[in-house]
């Protein structure tokens, strides 16, 4: 373990002595932020920092320092706090100078009090973002964070003792003050809001008395607080991030790594009550907004913990089992090693997908250019190398696309299963929209990280009408699969936000929705019970081999391409010859589609640059696939 732990138990007495030794100097808060990287780049010292995700909020003690993977879900507005402060002891008059940096509640000693007119009070500035964790993260991805964990942790006494046996995601009480105990102590403490920093004359008795003289029975919080989770049934903690350093650099949707001090002092609950009974003495009307957004911007820190950002930085990608960033030198070792043995891996792989996709090796290939596809660049409004697969001949009333979603899950690090019925679409959320009473984004279902694999599941489609927020879905799903983007509802207007989701749909016939290929299911074999053919399958691959799988997947998705002169020049008069054959047979749309595949299967077989034999290859595929859909032109009365 890194020698000493006092940076990881008391990072802010670490904080303090850099402010001691510099003074108002600006020097010191750079001073930290090098102590801090120089720390995290010690001997597998980021696996001792105990992590949000990991470990349940009661157990990690407040102004420890903690790491937090997390999706930026909102952006507050910026907010001021008091950079520097001076307290003067009421007795001997004495002057202390303190840093509010990294802090929810301002230092004050007894006997003490802030000087709100002090000449060395400096105002700053920081910005708080509204994160929650990676909306789809698959389940191999968590438990590979936590295994590689070193963390120690104990309960923290801050909390009582029934709290212990709870996690985060079940907690459903809030870090409120009981109305008794807080008339009690309203003459024994001076509290109050100044530039950002809240500050209570006893924060450590305050601190005790709230978590012992809390039950159950005296909590009220109505109505229930709404986390604002993009997906149903996601777990976790979401946080109020305070960004001090580089804001501009990340924006609504980043996946970001966190490092900082962790605030949960329940003094925050108990000020923040105060400010709520005194928006009663506004306007009604008035009162009413600021409430609400009050309640949503200031939730109990028991229920939304506040981080101090001291280092933050965006994953590139969401795969643990490769280094976080692929550009770095030391990278280059575990990326030349593993294409290596990159070719078995392949067929590994091509073979597993076949089995899941019943006997159907043509369809195994394109699903593997599909999982490896991603947008490369943007050349005015379109996404170049978005590859959305319409998997159609599934079967109907079968288990079979749920099945097939587990795969994908045991392969990707997020995904998400959209299952597309008339009801679904008529009631479900897919688009955030802005809520300017509460001054937030509401989240929506297609609030997704980059590289997140939607599954959209045609199968259970039934004959219905689509009302109007019905037909917005179906609009919201066909732009994402075209532009990849998500036009977000701000009431008076529609705000772009670019995305690059991996679009898997599954269906009987044609899809209804927009996809840039598709490939009709042929099964080899009717397994007699779907769950468990697909369980033994998944039992069946060893955890080192899947673990490839995984790291294949998301490699791939990062090498650089290129079409040398000579092969551009070869292509262009292989298209002008199919063109002289037949006319009819290909257009410059074909073309397009021909050179995704062919980059898409270059790619896959760890080659960077197009070679005459994967052109033909591509060819190849696309004229097999081309071929099974005349086959299937009708069935049922359905064009496919």
């Amino acid at each position: 373990m890194p020698c000493g732990e006092d940076w990881l138990s008391h990072p802010l007495g670490i904080v303090q002595g850099f402010f001691a030794q510099n003074g108002v100097n600006p020097d010191w808060e750079k001073k930290v932020i090098e102590y801090f990287k120089g720390k995290l780049k010690e001997n597998n010292a980021p696996k001792w920092v105990p992590s949000l995700n990991e470990v349940p909020l009661h157990y990690l003690k407040p102004n420890s320092f903690v790491k937090f993977r997390c999706m930026i879900q909102d952006m507050f507005d910026p907010e001021f706090y008091m950079g520097v402060y001076e307290t003067v002891n009421q007795n001997t008059k004495a002057r202390v100078l303190h840093f509010g940096k990294y802090r929810d509640i301002a230092e004050c000693g007894p006997q003490q009090e802030v000087d709100l007119n002090s000449p060395r009070t400096t105002t700053l500035e920081r910005q708080t973002f509204y994160c929650v964790p990676v909306p789809g993260e698959s389940v191999w991805v968590k438990e590979a964070y936590m295994n590689t964990s070193q963390a120690r942790v104990t309960p923290s006494t801050s909390y009582t003792p029934s709290r212990h046996k709870r996690s985060y995601e079940d907690d459903d009480d809030m870090d409120l003050q009981p109305h008794k105990q807080k008339d009690q102590h309203a003459g024994a403490r001076r509290a109050g809001n100044i530039g950002g920093l809240q500050w209570c004359s006893e924060p450590k008795r305050l601190e005790t008395e709230a978590s012992i003289g809390r039950q159950p029975n005296s909590l009220s919080f109505s109505p229930p607080f709404d986390l604002n989770f993009p997906l149903p049934g996601e777990k976790g903690p979401a946080c109020l991030v305070k960004v001090y350093e580089d804001w501009d650099c990340f924006k609504v949707n980043d996946v970001l790594e966190l490092y900082g001090i962790l605030s949960v002092d329940p003094v925050l609950s108990i000020l923040n009550n105060e400010e709520k009974d005194a928006c009663s003495l506004l306007d009604p009307m008035e009162c009413a907004d600021t409430a609400e957004e009050h309640r949503v911007h200031s939730p109990p820190a028991s229920l939304v913990p506040r981080i101090h950002v001291v280092l933050a930085q965006k994953l590139q990608h969401l795969n643990p089992l490769l280094p976080a960033c692929l550009n770095k030198e030391e990278s280059k070792t575990f990326v030349s090693s593993f294409m290596s043995e990159l070719s078995p891996v392949r067929a590994e792989l091509l073979g597993f997908l076949t089995h899941a996709l019943l006997g159907d090796g043509l369809a195994a290939e394109y699903l593997i250019l599909h999982l490896i596809s991603t947008v490369y660049t943007r050349r005015d409004i379109l996404p170049l190398g978005k590859f959305t697969v319409n998997l159609s001949g599934c079967p109907r009333n079968s288990t079979f696309t749920e099945h097939l979603y587990r795969i994908i899950q045991h392969l990707v690090p997020a995904s998400f299963r959209l299952q597309m019925t008339v009801e679904n679409m008529n009631r479900l959320k897919l688009v955030p929209h802005k809520d300017y009473t509460a001054n937030r984004l509401v989240s929506g279902l297609l609030q997704l990280p980059s590289s997140t694999s939607l599954v959209v599941d045609e199968t259970l489609l039934e004959q219905g009408q689509l009302d109007a927020p019905g037909v917005h879905n179906v609009t919201a799903l066909s732009n994402l699969i075209t532009w990849q983007k998500v036009d977000y509802d701000f009431s008076y207007h529609q705000m772009e936000f670019p995305c690059n989701i991996n679009v898997l749909i599954t269906s009987e016939g044609r899809s209804l929705l927009p996809a840039d290929c598709q490939i009709h299911l042929q099964p080899q074999l009717i397994p007699p019970n779907m769950e468990e053919y697909m369980n033994s399958l998944l039992s069946a691959v060893l955890p080192s081999l899947l673990n490839k799988f995984r790291i294949y997947l998301t490699l791939l998705r990062f090498l650089d391409y290129s079409i040398s002169d000579e092969i551009t020049k070869a292509v262009e008069d292989d298209f002008v010859e199919m063109r002289k054959n037949d006319p009819q047979s290909i257009t410059a749309d074909d073309l397009h589609q021909l050179l995704i595949v062919a980059r898409f299967l270059s790619l896959s077989a760890g080659q960077t640059t197009l070679s005459r034999e994967r052109w033909l290859r591509a060819k190849q595929l696309e004229s097999l696939r081309r071929t099974r859909l005349q086959q299937q032109k009708y069935v049922n009365g359905n064009e496919l």
